[in-house]
């Protein structure tokens, strides 16, 4: 239903479009979606001749970035919630659910740790936890919902993790990633950190980075999914929309599968 309702909108907008049609989209992307959306661009591209210029960040910067009025077209989120509020406050079109993560624990080389232990190692104190910072990016608050789960294990662990927890990325003045490296594996391999608590998708590609740096799961108790939002900015071009529609696509959605994301119907 959200996805007709989204073509019907780009039809709309194809309908009203100028003779000559724009000949770029401007993408507003969550960092963790780099990869995976710069893959679903380049095909886009080919297809359509196109072109897609995107700024990756951090999802809640983005979204104040454009509730502030810079010039975007579509919004990928690494939550719901930011593009809502875009859309509450008639910025954007209609949110709709395009991709699903979780977190997983990014673990330096040489640390012994396992899914039943991980809560253990994240609380002792010789441990450095890494996360990104809530409220500016996703990644973090989904890390702090990790910690509200916690304390319901163990009671008074909410507050240990949320005193000693690193926010070393994801806000406004945090050091941005090497050119092509992953932020998180480079944080690890710094020394910066123990654990990081970061996206599957990102772990599994400062992996590829850091062959010797290994990815935890999170066990069910602390297990949390990650669902991804897109919409479009009013007054968007007809190609936005057909950017957006083909981010949709059984395309575009393989090729985020290929980058680990699942689709909208699995579950977190």
């Amino acid at each position: 239903m959200r996805i007709r309702f989204f073509a019907s909108l780009a039809v709309l907008a194809l309908m009203s479009a100028p003779a000559i049609a724009e000949d770029l989209v401007l993408l507003h992307a969550a960092g963790s979606l780099r990869g995976a959306l710069s893959d679903v661009a380049a095909s886009f591209e080919a297809a359509t001749g196109t072109k897609v210029k995107a700024k990756f960040g951090a999802s809640g910067l983005l979204k104040d970035e454009i509730a502030g009025g810079a010039k975007a077209e579509v919004f990928a989120s690494a939550n719901m919630e930011h593009p809502r509020a875009l859309a509450l406050a008639k910025r954007s079109g209609p949110v709709v659910l395009f991709a699903r993560n979780k977190l997983c624990a990014l673990v330096r080389p040489g640390l012994a740790i396992e899914p039943a232990t991980l809560l253990d190692r994240m609380l002792d104190a010789e441990i450095k936890l890494g996360t990104s910072t809530p409220r500016a990016d996703p990644s973090g608050d989904y890390a702090w919902e990790v910690f509200r789960k916690a304390d319901k294990i163990k009671p008074g662990a909410y507050a240990l993790l949320d005193k000693k927890a690193l926010q070393l990325t994801g806000g406004p003045t945090s050091p941005p990633a090497p050119p092509d490296r992953t932020i998180y594996g480079n944080l690890l391999a710094q020394g910066a950190a123990d654990i990081f608590l970061t996206y599957c998708t990102g772990a599994l590609a400062a992996q590829k980075e850091n062959p010797q740096q290994q990815i935890v799961g999170l066990p069910d108790a602390l297990a949390v999914g990650a669902d991804y939002g897109l919409t479009v900015i009013n007054d968007a071009s007809a190609p936005a929309y057909k950017f957006a529609l083909f981010i949709l696509s059984t395309e575009g959605q393989q090729l985020l599968a290929k980058h680990g994301f699942a689709a909208p119907g699995a579950a977190p």
